[in-house]
């Protein structure tokens, strides 16, 4: 939905607070909600039902899955791609460019690495993603660890540089995995029986 005119007195399907700002061509879907101070820049989409909390930012043509959480004080980058249902914790940070000089400029498309964070992963408060490395499907990041390289589906990772310390289920609890008499590691959620199957680093649901 072209939202240009949104200050305009119109029926629209999502709520942007008077203090926030979008720019022009920018689709919001259904049931979004964007909040004080935030900054919508222009070819940026935002899927169904988000929340982008105070003092958020978002990029130039950045692409925001539905059901997705940004907590207040985050800025997604162009180059940074969220999928459906990810959390973004408070004041987390995204970057675009590996080598920043303020002397020297790198702006435009080419010279940012992308990041893409898949289905449902859960970004800590305060944690740093380091641009060009995938965070997969629910990941989990813990507050204030700093990601260098990338994260595999279903892995808690902790400190600087973030390294795995555990598995998490779906739901956001802790998985313990034991392997079995063919050392095929297994195991199920204590807190909503979901099954899983490990191999190395490779976590799949059953």
């Amino acid at each position: 939905m072209d939202i240009t005119n949104y200050n305009q007195n119109m029926e629209k399907d999502f709520f942007i607070h008077e203090s926030a700002y979008v720019d022009e061509r920018v689709e919001i879907g259904e049931g979004t909600k964007i909040w004080h101070f935030s900054h919508v820049q222009t070819g940026s989409r935002i899927g169904k039902n988000c929340s982008l909390g105070q003092n958020v930012n978002i990029g130039n043509n950045v692409k925001i899955g539905d059901h997705v959480k940004i907590q207040n004080n985050v800025s997604v980058y162009e180059g940074v791609e969220l999928d459906d249902f990810v959390f973004c914790g408070p004041s987390m940070v995204f970057t675009n460019i590996l080598n920043p000089r303020s002397e020297f400029p790198q702006r435009g498309s080419e010279f940012y690495l992308k990041t893409r964070v898949k289905k449902s992963a859960s970004l800590g408060a305060n944690c740093t993603i380091v641009c060009g490395h995938d965070i997969g499907r629910y990941a989990f990041v813990g507050a204030g660890s700093v990601v260098t390289k990338e994260v595999p589906d279903y892995a808690m990772v902790l400190g600087v540089p973030a390294r795995i310390a555990g598995w998490m289920c779906a739901c956001g609890n802790r998985l313990s995995f034991h392997a079995d008499e063919k050392s095929e590691e297994k195991t199920t959620c204590t807190k909503c029986s979901r099954h899983y199957t490990k191999s190395g680093n490779k976590v799949e649901q059953l």
